[in-house]
């Protein structure tokens, strides 16, 4: 099984780090291993909206996201982690979800969705916010949904902390770190 997984926070070490580390743990115990993409540290352009993949499917600028589309493609499961920040995912998530127009355009306007895969492909979307208020997992999970949607993840799980905001403060939620480490098992599963 190809795992895969995003983390998106510009902090190291910082609680959304923390947490994705519990649910990759989870994951690899069952036998699989997962391959991480820190998108802080790589070179992902902001989608230009130029209209290059609208007839071919492929983004025209050849840049990080090139072995992002490749992983994606490939992937049968799809790990996404992001702070909360201001209601949304982060700018480093929002970037690579926004390059993902790619994908939209080859499923819907050329009818070549990302094929199924013989283990069904899944999701796990984990959200870290320093804000007590749940609006900020609704309006980031809206964005998670549309992309897992777009690249062909039918299902997902998604667990959202709020009021975590000193760094390495999720470490104090038990809860929290035993769900993720949890939910990565889970997502082996059938």
């Amino acid at each position: 099984m190809n795992i895969i997984a995003f983390l998106g926070s510009p902090r190291e070490e910082g609680n959304t780090e923390l947490l994705l580390r519990e649910a990759i743990q989870g994951a690899e115990e069952t036998g699989h291993r997962v391959h991480i993409f820190r998108l802080n540290t790589m070179n992902i352009m902001p989608c230009q909206n130029c209209g290059g993949c609208e007839e071919t499917g492929a983004c025209i600028y050849d840049d990080d996201m090139t072995q992002i589309y490749n992983a994606i493609r490939k992937a049968d499961r799809i790990i996404l982690a992001s702070p909360i920040f201001f209601f949304g995912v982060s700018a480093q998530t929002k970037m690579m979800i926004d390059r993902c127009q790619a994908f939209w355009c080859e499923k819907y306007l050329l009818k070549k969705p990302i094929a199924e895969g013989e283990y069904k492909r899944k999701g796990l979307l984990l959200l870290v916010g320093g804000m007590k208020k749940e609006i900020g997992i609704q309006c980031a999970e809206a964005t998670v949904k549309a992309f897992f949607r777009t690249v062909s993840v039918p299902e997902h799980k998604t667990l959202g902390y709020l009021g975590v905001d000193a760094k390495g403060e999720i470490l104090k939620h038990l809860a929290a770190m035993k769900e993720a480490y949890e939910a990565g098992k889970d997502l082996t599963g059938d």
